[in-house]
C-alpha cells in the first residue's frame, strides 16, 4: 500500500490523545471515524475537536470553509465495527495497559479491513506483543504522537519485529502528509527514543521527592531559570500521573528495577489525584496551570546532571540499534519535548568526558544502575 491509497483513517479512543489525532488526522485532509467505549466520551471528544478547529478558524489558520469541511469528514461511533469497516488505516489511542491493547488488536483484526494498517499510539510498549495478536503482523506498527498531538510535531513511527518495510514507509508517508515530523524507531524497544532518553531523569526526580532532598516547586523554579517552559514535576501532573505510573511499573518490568515507581507516587494514584485532569496531582490545577515562584529556585541543583543521565541514555539506543543516527535522536528529541537542543548536540558542549565522570558520580549517589556511563559515552566518539 502506498500513501496515496489511504482514504480513511479510524481512531480508537477519543480523550486526550485519540480526539487529537483524529484532529490532525482532519488537518491533513482525511475523512476520520472516531470510536470510544461510551457515547458520552465520543461527545466529548468531538466537541474538543469543534472547539480547536473554531480557535483555528479564528486565529485565520483554517478558513470557515476548511472548517466545514472537516467536520463533515469525520463520523463518530460506539461501535468497533462500523468505525473501522472500511477504514484504511487505523490508530489505536487507548490506554497504556497491555492487556487492553492485545484485546483491541484481536478484535480490530477481525474487524478491519485486510488491506488496513493498524497502529498503535502507545508511548512505551512492544509493538511486536501488539501484532502478535493478529493475523497481520507485517502491518502492525507503532505511530507514537506526543501531547498535545494537535501542536506537536513529533511523531515516532516504531518497528515491530515483523513490521514490513512497506508498512514503515506508508505510516512514515501519512505522518509527513499529515505535516508532521516523523522519526523513524528502527528497534522495538521499550520507550522508543523520546521517552527512553527521558526515562532516566524520572528515576532521579523520583529519588529527590522520595529522600526529601528538594520540593518539586524548587527543581521545576530552576529548569524554568534554565529556559525549560514547563519543569519536569509541572510536566508529570500535565501528562498524568497515572500515566507516569503505568509506564515505571512497564519500564521496570521490561527494562531495570530502577524505574519501579516510588512511594509518593503510588500513594498519589491510589488517592485519584492524578495531576491536571483530577484538577489535583504534585500541584493544585483547580485554577488552571499552577504558578511556580522563581525566588524559589533551588540554585544548588544543577540541570546538567539531567542532561548526563539523558545523554547517557541516548548512547544506548545507538549501541542496541534502536536509531540510526545521533541527528536522528536530536531530531526526535526538540520536536516531541519542546527541548531547543538535542541530547548530542547539548553533549558536544558541554563535553562527553565531564558527563561520563558525572553519571559515574550519579551512579554512586544514588545507588542507580541504569546511571553508569555506557563504553560509548566513556569514549566520547559519537
Amino acid at each position: 500500500m502506498k500513501v496515496d491509497d489511504i482514504k480513511k483513517v479510524a481512531v480508537l479512543g477519543a480523550g486526550d490523545m485519540g480526539h487529537g489525532i483524529a484532529e490532525v488526522a482532519l488537518l491533513g485532509g482525511y475523512k476520520v471515524a472516531m470510536r470510544d467505549i461510551e457515547q458520552r466520551f465520543v461527545d466529548t471528544g468531538l466537541q474538543r475537536i469543534k472547539d480547536s478547529l473554531e480557535k483555528l478558524a479564528v486565529k485565520q489558520k483554517i478558513s470557515e470553509d476548511d472548517k466545514k469541511a472537516m467536520l463533515g469528514n469525520i463520523e463518530t461511533f460506539v461501535d468497533m465495527g462500523e468505525a473501522v469497516k472500511d477504514a484504511d488505516f487505523v490508530i489505536e489511542a487507548a490506554p497504556e495497559i497491555m492487556d487492553l491493547k492485545r484485546k483491541v488488536f484481536q478484535e480490530l483484526d477481525r474487524l478491519a479491513p485486510k488491506h488496513a494498517v493498524l497502529a498503535s499510539n502507545t508511548s512505551n510498549m512492544s509493538i511486536t506483543e501488539i501484532a502478535s495478536v493478529t493475523g497481520r503482523p507485517e502491518k502492525v506498527v507503532g505511530m507514537h504522537f506526543f501531547n498535545p498531538a494537535v501542536l506537536m510535531k513529533l511523531v515516532e513511527v516504531i518497528k515491530g519485529d515483523k513490521t514490513s518495510e512497506e508498512t514503515m514507509q506508508v505510516t512514515y508517508d501519512l505522518i509527513t502528509k499529515m505535516n508532521k515530523v516523523p522519526v523513524r524507531v528502527e528497534k522495538d524497544s521499550v520507550g522508543f527514543i523520546v521517552n527512553r532518553v527521558n526515562a532516566p531523569t524520572a528515576i532521579m526526580l523520583n529519588a529527590i521527592l522520595e529522600r526529601g532532598m528538594a520540593t518539586p516547586e524548587e527543581i521545576d523554579a530552576k529548569m524554568n531559570k534554565a529556559g525549560m517552559p514547563m519543569g519536569p514535576y509541572e510536566l508529570m501532573d500535565y501528562v498524568g500521573l497515572d500515566v507516569h505510573y503505568h509506564g515505571s511499573l512497564y519500564l521496570a518490568e521490561r527494562l531495570s528495577s530502577d524505574y519501579a515507581p516510588p512511594k509518593w507516587l503510588k500513594e498519589k494514584v491510589d488517592a485519584g489525584d492524578l495531576g491536571k485532569k483530577t484538577g489535583k496531582g504534585i500541584y493544585d490545577w483547580s485554577k488552571g496551570r499552577p504558578a511556580i515562584d522563581p525566588a524559589k529556585a533551588k540554585e544548588d541543583f544543577d540541570p546538567t546532571d539531567l542532561i548526563a543521565v539523558q545523554v547517557n541514555e541516548a548512547t544506548k539506543l545507538l549501541e542496541e540499534g534502536v536509531a540510526n543516527s545521533p541527528d536522528d535522536i536530536d531530531k526526535a528529541v526538540v520536536n516531541g519535548g519542546g527541548s531547543a537542543f538535542g541530547p548530542f548536540q547539548l553533549a558536544r558542549g558541554i563535553g562527553y568526558d565531564k558527563l561520563a565522570k558525572r553519571c559515574e558520580e550519579l551512579a554512586q549517589q544514588f545507588g542507580v544502575e541504569t546511571f553508569k556511563p555506557t563504553e560509548t559515552l566513556k569514549k566520547g566518539k559519537i
